[in-house]
């Protein structure tokens, strides 16, 4: 494929000074909190349906209705950016995600805690999409390689969640599964008041409300991502599964219609994926989700139900996917500057096929200690597609348009994740009916060595090094 489409780097000076490495350290700060909290509650299912005596079918709705929020206002951040400034929304989405993580401490019954968690997910919505187009801002093109790497700190969170959640839950009630963040959350919001550069509304044109965009965009993007959480559970036939994804296609289609007849400027401009680069970028981070979040749903199921592990050991032994990934990310953001995604995307699908076929021909009698080091691989496989692809991602888009393009990934990166999910929950489901636990999820983990395959043969579509001006 032609590079062309791919803005070239001139000498301009790639070193972080300390303002820069300060604002990363302040962001990253809040960034993380988020992405914790998407996964640390997953591990507290039983405690929470047991506290309220409620059943899994409402308890679920605790990760779910986080999940949804999330992917509801994520289209809207590119928008809220260039409207209101991104110090501004950074601090409202901060003290959203800790008023909810006070409220849903204080969380009386199962109903109460979903419509606390809706709360903490605007606010958790709002961060990681901010966090990156600020960073990628202040960064400039020179640095947006190394900077993808360095973080790569934040995106082990959701590895870390559910370690974080286990260890919580063995010493402490379930109410310090939210009140974590409060400690966390009022320290970012006194960083970010002090140290993040105040802002002005990028363009007079741009912040006209573009209504039907929300209307369309923000429920389109959560019904899909329900209609795919769910159809890992009742499968992809179930009414309502089918009437969610359907609704949310839908509507995803009115918004693609709107978003280029209108005279405004879109929430999310759809003249983005007109680009190569930027599309087989954007394409390798919603692969990268359903990787990333197929490891982290089969690989603790896997230890559960096959090896009868605890939820504390579950933890400590899904730590090494998240070691590998916060040591691949800084490495692949250094060397994706120098060989490009196109080299290192498909050397970190190649590892998480392997990983893959590691697990298929497992058994009870396989080392542990041999399952580790692969989980490791895993982990550094996924730097080597995240910081690259990322990197790359944003050398297609100017600055103006670097907070929509961040909302665009986002959203595919979270679909990514939701349809990860569901297709592995599926499979998973029919081959527990005829298996035994090792057979089936060896044959589930065929999954992920076919995503992890999709990665390698389209990871040669992403740019190559950058260019020298």
């Amino acid at each position: 494929m032609s590079d062309s489409d791919v803005r070239t780097v001139g000498d301009a000076k790639t070193d972080f000074d300390w303002p820069f490495v300060r604002l990363i350290l302040v962001m990253v700060l809040g960034g993380m909190m988020a992405f914790l909290d998407a996964t640390i509650v997953n591990v507290g299912v039983d405690t929470l349906r047991g506290e309220f005596g409620t059943g899994l079918e409402t308890v679920q709705w605790v990760a779910t209705g986080y999940l949804l929020a999330v992917a509801a206002v994520t289209p809207v951040t590119g928008w809220a950016i260039d409207r209101f400034g991104g110090k501004r929304m950074w601090l409202i989405g901060l003290v959203a995600f800790v008023i909810g993580s006070v409220l849903c401490s204080l969380a009386w019954s199962a109903t109460s805690l979903i419509v606390f968690r809706v709360l903490q997910g605007f606010g958790g919505g709002l961060l990681e999409p901010i966090m990156l187009a600020l960073l990628v801002r202040a960064a400039g093109p020179p640095r947006i390689g190394k900077l993808m790497g360095v973080l790569g700190a934040v995106t082990v969170g959701p590895v870390l969640g559910p370690l974080l959640g286990g260890v919580i839950l063995a010493n402490l009630d379930w109410h310090w599964l939210f009140l974590i963040n409060v400690p966390l959350g009022v320290g970012a919001i006194v960083l970010a008041w002090l140290y993040l550069p105040a802002d002005e509304p990028a363009h007079e044109g741009m912040q006209r409300v573009d209504v039907r965009g929300i209307a369309l965009l923000c429920p389109g993007s959560a019904a899909l991502m329900y209609g795919l959480s769910q159809a890992g559970e009742r499968g992809f036939g179930a009414v309502p599964v089918l009437a969610a994804i359907g609704v949310g296609v839908a509507l995803l289609a009115g918004y693609l219609v709107h978003a280029l007849r209108t005279t405004g400027t879109p929430l999310i401009d759809p003249r983005l994926f007109s680009r190569w680069a930027y599309t087989a970028s954007a394409l390798g981070m919603t692969v990268l989700g359903v990787i990333l979040f197929s490891l982290l749903f089969l690989i603790p199921l896997y230890y559960q139900e096959v090896r009868d592990l605890g939820l504390l050991s579950v933890g400590l032994l899904l730590a090494p996917l998240g070691a590998g990934a916060l040591i691949g990310n800084p490495v692949a953001g250094k060397l994706g500057a120098r060989f490009g995604a196109r080299v290192m995307a498909p050397i970190g699908g190649l590892l998480n096929a392997l990983t893959a076929l590691v697990f298929v021909h497992a058994d009870t009698t396989t080392p542990v200690a041999w399952l580790v080091f692969w989980t490791f691989a895993a982990g550094f496989g996924v730097g080597c597609i995240g910081a690259p692809t990322m990197g790359s991602l944003y050398r297609t888009v100017d600055g103006p348009m670097v907070p929509r393009a961040t909302s665009a990934t986002m959203v595919l990166n979270q679909l990514g994740a939701a349809f990860g999910i569901a297709i592995v929950a599926l499979v998973l489901q029919r081959q527990l009916a005829s298996n035994t636990p090792a057979v089936a999820y060896g044959g589930t983990f065929w999954c992920l060595f076919a995503a992890a395959t999709l990665v390698v043969v389209a990871g040669f579509l992403l740019p190559g090094p950058e260019k020298k001006a």
